[in-house]
């Protein structure tokens, strides 16, 4: 039977002091992933701020409401569906089904990684909805709240701090062209790029050259826009036809 009580013991002064811990564990998970994430992003990698920031942020969550278990549903002592070990093995089904879930929504294609974000997002989601099931309800919330402001904001903090670009190319050559890697080199240095190390791809087909690989910015100042590098790739010698995009999520 529900009575007033039972919902008043949710939002109890316990309750709510236990909540405060934990949401000031999210803003330092997500204060360190953010850390972490930048310098990938600097680097112009595909999983930048955002990622690091809802993964690290959401793990805390998940880990967190084990030292506070005594507060689960409204910290009543008259559960007797499940104990709590038996409820950390249903939340480690969640998450295993959840990551499932998540693989489903990253693509790549090629040097481009696309869904890393929602990926993410959507784990932090299932903390959230874990979150709410054991009634921690303020720390939901705050997971809920912090969470959008990753999502929307950190993007905007990632264009405005320094980074290095990164972007993604594909050369076709004509037919019995043999393309010279310091040119190509050259070609990028004087665009503001570097050719990333280990990312050079060469395949012969029919006695055409094609070569894949990704050109990170020296800054966002120096570096010539994608608009600009698609205008000059067709001049380049023996270039039959090209493709850039860039290498981000």
């Amino acid at each position: 039977m529900f009575t007033t009580p039972t919902f008043s013991s949710y939002w109890s002064a316990p309750m709510i002091e236990a909540n405060f811990f934990i949401l000031l564990h999210l803003t330092g998970a997500l204060a360190l992933g953010l850390l972490v994430g930048y310098e990938r992003a600097y680097h112009g990698r595909a999983a930048g701020m955002r990622t690091y920031g809802l993964v690290c942020m959401a793990s805390a969550a998940l880990t967190v409401i084990g030292g506070y278990s005594h507060f689960w549903y409204g910290g009543s002592t008259t559960m007797t569906v499940f104990n709590n070990g038996d409820l950390t093995r249903v939340i480690q089904g969640i998450l295993t089904g959840i990551g499932f879930l998540c693989a489903g929504v990253i693509m790549k294609e090629g040097f481009t990684i696309s869904g890393l974000t929602t990926a993410a997002s959507l784990w932090a989601a299932s903390g959230i909805g874990i979150l709410v099931g054991v009634g921690l309800y303020m720390a939901a919330m705050s997971l809920a709240l912090l969470s959008a402001i990753c999502m929307v904001w950190v993007s905007k903090l990632e264009g405005w701090l320094p980074s290095r670009q990164a972007v993604a190319i594909t050369l076709c050559f004509v037919p019995g062209y043999v393309p010279v890697e310091s040119a190509l080199r050259e070609m990028a240095n004087a665009r503001g790029y570097d050719i990333a190390g280990g990312t050079i791809v060469i395949a012969l087909t029919e006695g055409a050259y094609t070569w894949n690989f990704v050109a990170v910015a020296r800054s966002k100042q120096k570096m010539a826009p994608i608009s600009v590098l698609a205008q000059e790739m067709g001049s380049f010698p023996g270039v039959q036809s090209f493709q850039v995009s860039y290498a981000r999520n």
